[in-house]
């Protein structure tokens, strides 16, 4: 049996569980975790990853495929999107991502997973198999969510939930200009109340936790600071929007008073601050790689060779979009963010890693995710070349063992209009 593109477009349905064992032998398989193996052979069974090696016995009645020429990746992550929850930007009803008010910890991005959504096929298409779906909005946002990108209902795609609970730094930099609508000490008002506010939700959220350990049963629970809790019992990350080198610094300077670890989701500026990241061990999530210069007086590529210098520098670090509605639609483009970190200095397993390996870890989900390990779960691609090259496609997709359709809606318009000037 070959791997090859589905004869016809068909619904997207999710895939049912696998029924037994699938042996993919022949390709050259990419384990991220270590070397590359030609010629090799991946065995998964019941959605798990059973064997990964030059030559691995084949099980008792396994699907064999021949996958000769091929090569076998990891499925990509998306670690900061908003896939699921939203659809189409002009239709209100189809966009489900933030709550009003500025303190919202016990929303969950999860609740709110459209799993009918077009877009998710679409991002399936190009090898992204796993998605960090978070919200926005407000000032603490709330609670993301890492997801299958397959599954009938938002629980059987839960992966974690919640993965991180999401704080949004206010912006610091103030307009000067004297057309400005807002005077510099209104500016530096709204700042200095955004950043107040910050430090009043989390102490009242420590306070809340100290007085929740001593309890009784006359404790009045507030929704919003159970949420909380598991920040301060460091059993959930504390994820903070940060894109400028000041926001940066603010966040850590505020993470040390806190004393809380978080990890820095933008990081536009990172590479300037990468001592100070290197120091206290903050991840960063790189939303867009091929971001433009935030200022005039910025080198071209900076954020092309953002990702180089914070590896450059040991920073922990993983490659991402930039989680806004509007890029939704274009999910589908992260494998280029990372090309085009390696096209500025990053070495090319970096970027590779950048977009499967660094994600699961920063989420928590490197035990499962990221690499082809025996006892992880069996979500890979089949390509034809490098992922992170234009010309690739993919194949074939497997989710926990379950081989997945990869139609989808532009497919299938391809496909209708293909056969329509085929009949001229």
């Amino acid at each position: 049996m070959s791997i090859g593109p589905a004869a016809r477009a068909s619904d997207v349905i999710p895939a049912p569980p696998q029924a037994r064992p699938i042996v993919l032998r022949g390709a050259t398989v990419h384990p991220v975790s270590g070397p590359e193996i030609p010629a090799g052979t991946i065995v998964f069974e019941k959605g798990k990853i059973t064997a990964v090696a030059a030559d691995a016995a084949t099980p008792p009645d396994a699907e064999v495929i021949d996958a000769t020429g091929k090569h076998i990746y990891p499925g990509l992550i998306s670690a900061n999107t908003v896939l699921g929850l939203t659809e189409i930007g002009a239709v209100r009803a189809t966009v489900d991502i933030e709550e009003p008010g500025a303190i919202n910890p016990n929303v969950r991005s999860a609740s709110s997973v459209n799993p009918d959504s077009e877009l998710i096929p679409v991002a399936r298409t190009n090898g992204i198999l796993t998605a960090h779906a978070i919200p926005e909005g407000g000032i603490v946002s709330g609670q993301s969510a890492v997801l299958r990108m397959d599954g009938w209902t938002p629980e059987e795609m839960t992966v974690r939930s919640p993965a991180a609970m999401h704080l949004r730094w206010p912006n610091l930099t103030i307009n000067r200009d004297p057309r400005a609508l807002k005077s510099v000490e209104d500016q530096q008002k709204e700042i200095d109340k955004a950043q107040k506010t910050i430090r009043d939700a989390f102490g009242i959220a420590r306070s809340y936790w100290h007085a929740r350990k001593t309890a009784n049963a006359d404790f009045q629970s507030d929704l919003r600071w159970e949420a909380m809790m598991p920040i301060f019992d460091d059993k959930l990350p504390l994820f903070v929007h940060a894109a400028t080198a000041a926001q940066i610094e603010a966040a850590l300077a505020w993470a040390k008073e806190t004393q809380v670890k978080i990890v820095v989701v933008g990081g536009n500026d990172a590479w300037r601050v990468a001592p100070q990241l290197k120091a206290t061990d903050t991840p960063v999530i790189i939303a867009l790689a091929t971001a433009l210069p935030p200022r005039r007086d910025d080198p071209y590529d900076s954020g092309f060779s953002n990702a180089a210098r914070l590896h450059e520098a040991g920073v922990r670090f993983c490659i991402a979009t930039n989680a806004r509605a509007s890029e939704a639609p274009h999910e589908r483009n992260l494998p280029y963010e990372a090309s085009m970190s390696a096209a500025f200095g990053l070495p090319k397993e970096e970027a590779l890693k950048a977009v499967t390996l660094y994600p699961a870890q920063i989420l928590g989900v490197d035990d499962q995710l990221g690499s082809l390990e025996p006892g992880k779960a069996a979500t890979l691609i089949v390509t034809n070349g490098d992922p992170l090259d234009y010309p690739t496609n993919v194949e074939a997709a497997y989710i926990d063992g379950r081989k997945i359709d990869l139609t989808n809606r532009q497919t299938r318009l391809r496909d209708k209009y293909q056969e329509r000037y085929q009949r001229k």
